[in-house]
């Protein structure tokens, strides 16, 4: 699914985000990316869906390598990748229905089709009954539903979430992460960003450590 070989990712003169990391994940797999803040998380996230270019290495994603792919190409890698961010990133002037339809509009889904897929989702998040809300009137937890609905509802093969849980507490944490493990099962490769390792040491699946730009543990590897 991914492979990610001697990755550098500097931002100024001498200010590394990544430092010679190599991976690989293999479809299917729940992989959390863990470490303190500032570790490099985030930019790694980032260079997997191709929203940052490395400074040096390579990636190969779906057995298609993003050094050697023309830029017309990833926006056809990105509807095959479902990206779940912290601060949610919804339009806040539309409805529940309206920010996931935005997805699917700009792939060229037809109205009828749109709104099938957007009820299978909305009912996959336990949302279907907030489909017109306003997502100021929504709490926390339910926005960040949404924003997991917007990125599986393209049926991707991949979803990138970046601190999903950071701002929620333990309760809507543990429910938003039945979600993805749900997702999981059904055969979809997740990949997640966290500073929790208490609850990743709970959940039990495989966990690829960063400090300072560095791949210090990877639990697949047996590196402890």
């Amino acid at each position: 699914m991914i492979k990610a070989f001697h990755l550098y990712q500097i931002f100024e003169k001498n200010l590394y985000a990544l430092k010679d990391i190599s991976l690989e994940i293999e479809k299917g797999e729940f992989v959390f990316i863990a470490g303190p803040s500032g570790a490099g998380k985030t930019t790694l996230i980032r260079l997997f869906y191709g929203d940052l270019i490395p400074t040096k290495g390579q990636i190969i994603i779906n057995g298609r390598n993003m050094a050697r792919m023309p830029k017309k190409d990833f926006p056809y890698l990105r509807r095959q990748i479902g990206v779940v961010f912290q601060d949610f990133k919804l339009l806040y002037d539309r409805t529940v229905f309206e920010n996931i339809a935005f997805i699917l509009e700009a792939i060229g889904k037809d109205e009828r089709r749109i709104a099938e897929m957007i009820m299978g989702v909305l009912k996959v998040v336990d949302l279907t009954s907030k489909r017109d809300a306003m997502p100021h009137f929504l709490s926390g937890g339910e926005q960040q539903r949404v924003a997991i609905a917007r990125a599986i509802v393209n049926d991707p093969v991949l979803i990138l979430a970046d601190e999903p849980t950071g701002n929620l507490d333990k309760v809507v944490s543990n429910d938003i992460m039945r979600i993805f493990m749900e997702l999981n099962k059904r055969g979809t490769t997740v990949i997640m960003a966290t500073h929790d390792e208490d609850m990743v040491k709970k959940i039990g699946k495989r966990m690829i450590k960063i400090v300072g730009g560095r791949v210090v543990v990877d639990t697949g590897l047996d590196i402890l």
